[in-house]
């Protein structure tokens, strides 16, 4: 399974979908880690990160303009709930709700809950850029993690990146320097809460079926928060309100889908740096909409933690060529040390 970052998304399960075909009937060109990345695939995760900011932008519009971020979060999810249960199919499809461990299943749910909620309250006081700056630090947590929760021990050089990687959260935060506030606490929060997330999404992947896991994840918190949106809803009073609020759920899918052709299209070390164009939509939306622009500190933590993560993707892609022509066990698991 792979795994991609997406704020606010559920990437986690993309290429579960629709899983790659076969070596044997892939061309051999395109097996190759030397062959072109399609420029299709490009194009359609440059497009899927734009919606994804799109949809941080919106949020961040709504807060500021008085929605509560707790309904915004649960328009998000429920609207998503609709859209999931369309696209499969619900009225025929009995497999999206076969479950072998329903409490985790809620578990996991409440973790991508929190992670979206965090984020947008994270949104109300920080800047986008600053927000999805320390979201890039989520792939460093969960290769931190994999070791104790997963027994995914990582090698010295991958914990050396996730070292420089925290030093890169630390330089946009400055803890101690009264810079740092209640909405770097909330980013921080939403990160470690996808980060969590994720290893769940590992963890379970294995015993539960694309379908369920897609399901239960929107299902869980559009019913687990119902019973508080009396305390949270509002009705939104303007025209655009009511269009930004009921698009979130449909720009994510829409995000979604994109991703889930451009991983069929090409491997995910292959489009691993182009998610990361992102933050140049966040930018720019920030400043266009907001007129926010990031300050040095902001684009330096940024470039150190984009630095590390790719280095990240690039070391565990050479692992696992590493592990498949490893003669022996014993091998492989030393080639995990290098």
């Amino acid at each position: 399974m792979q795994f991609f970052l997406a704020p606010g998304g559920w990437l986690a399960e993309v290429t579960q979908i629709r899983p790659p075909r076969p070596a044997s009937t892939l061309n051999p060109r395109k097996s190759t880690p030397e062959a072109a990345t399609p420029t299709s695939a490009i194009l359609l995760v440059l497009t899927a990160c734009f919606s994804f900011a799109f949809l941080d932008a919106s949020a961040k519009y709504l807060v500021l303009q008085g929605v509560e971020a707790p309904f915004l979060a649960w328009m998000r999810f429920a609207i998503h709930l609709v859209l999931v249960m369309v696209f499969f199919r619900a009225w025929s499809n009995r497999t999206m709700f076969r479950a072998k461990n329903i409490p985790a299943q809620l578990v996991r749910g409440v973790f991508l809950f929190g992670s979206t909620i965090f984020n947008f309250l994270a949104l109300q006081t920080l800047q986008l850029a600053e927000t999805i700056s320390i979201y890039f630090f989520a792939p460093m947590v969960i290769t931190a993690l994999a070791g104790p929760l997963l027994g995914e021990w990582a090698g010295w050089r991958r914990w050396m990146a996730v070292l420089v990687g925290f030093v890169g959260v630390l330089v946009i935060t400055r803890p101690g320097v009264g810079t740092f506030g209640i909405g770097h606490v909330f980013a921080l929060m939403s990160m470690t809460s996808y980060s969590l997330y994720v290893i769940m999404t590992r963890h379970m992947g294995a015993t539960e079926s694309s379908e369920s896991l897609i399901f239960y994840s929107a299902l869980a918190p559009t019913v687990l928060m119902f019973p508080f949106v009396p305390l949270y809803g509002s009705i939104p009073q303007e025209p655009l309100h009511w269009v930004l609020l009921l698009g979130l759920g449909a720009i994510g899918a829409f995000g979604h889908f994109l991703l889930i052709k451009a991983y069929k299209q090409a491997t995910t070390t292959a489009l691993a740096p182009y998610p990361y164009s992102q933050m140049i939509w966040m930018i720019a939306l920030g400043y266009l909409i907001f007129a926010d622009l990031p300050d040095l500190w902001t684009l330096g933590g940024a470039a150190i933690i984009v630095s590390s993560g790719l280095y990240i993707v690039h070391r565990e892609h050479r692992l696992r060529l590493a592990s498949r022509t490893a003669p022996n066990s014993e091998n492989e698991d030393l080639a995990k040390k290098l």
